[in-house]
């Protein structure tokens, strides 16, 4: 237990991860990071520091877990929504990175308990599987995610892509819009309904975004919701690349693809964005 009274607690089973719980907490807080698998606990502790009861969540390659991002079912956010409402959080938001922006907004279009969702770099289509199911087997690729036990539609990649580079890293932006020209109709199918979510919507994206344009993604959003009628927080930055900082993070960099962006700038939008963040536990 710290001085502001916050208890710790590592949770395995249905519901995996780190529990950083607050004192009369009545706002939960789920933490999704993106395709490294990393349970965010710094994350967490910013939104504990804010009096809200925050969720570290394992939702893949844990024990009993599927080894990659492949047919997750979206039941495994629903049973961290469960979870927080029974410890007694009566509003709860969605913080998510990339591919747990991804889960982080599929998961509201399917839980109206889901008040708000932080979507950082996000999508706004499902995409395919990143790295292997439960069988160990990469290809054909499948899925990100089920429901109801049936996999959800996905737009797929062409493996035939020639590759591009931004510093020396491989860049994957090119093939993500790539994929959604030549993979239209796909493309329509797996397209998020965002505009069915009654959660309130903050997007956060760079505009140098070398994983994948999730400026234009974030975009798309907006105006999807605003077509039906509702309102979206963007912050963004033409700078900016994937990796966007929160204060008090370093999170390093991946040695496997591009980020695009530079510290200061995804820095500067982070700090940027958590003023509109920290109001909304």
């Amino acid at each position: 237990m710290d001085e502001r009274g916050v208890t710790e607690e590592i949770l395995s089973g249905n519901v995996a991860g780190k529990l950083l719980r607050s004192p009369d907490a009545t706002t939960g807080v789920v933490v999704l990071s993106g395709s490294s698998g990393r349970v965010d606990i710094a994350r967490a502790r910013l939104f504990a520091g804010e009096r809200a009861s925050a969720l570290a969540l394992q939702w893949f390659g844990g024990e009993g877990q599927v080894p990659g991002i492949c047919e997750i079912p979206l039941e495994t956010f629903s049973a961290a929504t469960d979870f927080l409402v029974g410890l007694g959080c009566r509003r709860i938001v969605y913080v998510g990175t990339s591919k747990g922006a991804e889960a982080s907004l599929l998961a509201a279009t399917h839980d109206p308990r889901i008040d708000a969702v932080v979507a950082i770099s996000p999508t706004s289509v499902v995409w395919g599987n990143i790295g292997p199911g439960r069988d160990g087997i990469r290809w054909p690729e499948r899925s990100s995610w089920t429901l109801k036990g049936l996999p959800y539609p996905f737009v797929p990649t062409d493996p035939d892509w020639s590759k591009e580079y931004v510093d020396g890293l491989v860049s994957y932006r090119g093939l993500f819009q790539h994929c959604l020209k030549i993979f239209k109709d796909e493309a329509s199918k797996a397209t998020i309904p965002v505009e069915t979510a009654v959660a309130e919507i903050v997007l956060v994206a760079g505009g140098d975004d070398a994983l994948w344009p999730s400026l234009d993604f974030a975009e798309t959003i907006v105006r999807r919701r605003k077509d039906a009628g509702k309102t979206t927080r963007l912050v963004s930055a033409p700078d900016a690349g994937h990796r966007i900082l929160l204060p008090g993070e370093n999170t390093s960099r991946s040695g496997s693809h591009a980020h695009g962006g530079n510290d200061p700038a995804d820095a500067s939008l982070g700090r940027q964005a958590w003023g509109y963040i920290r109001d909304l536990p």
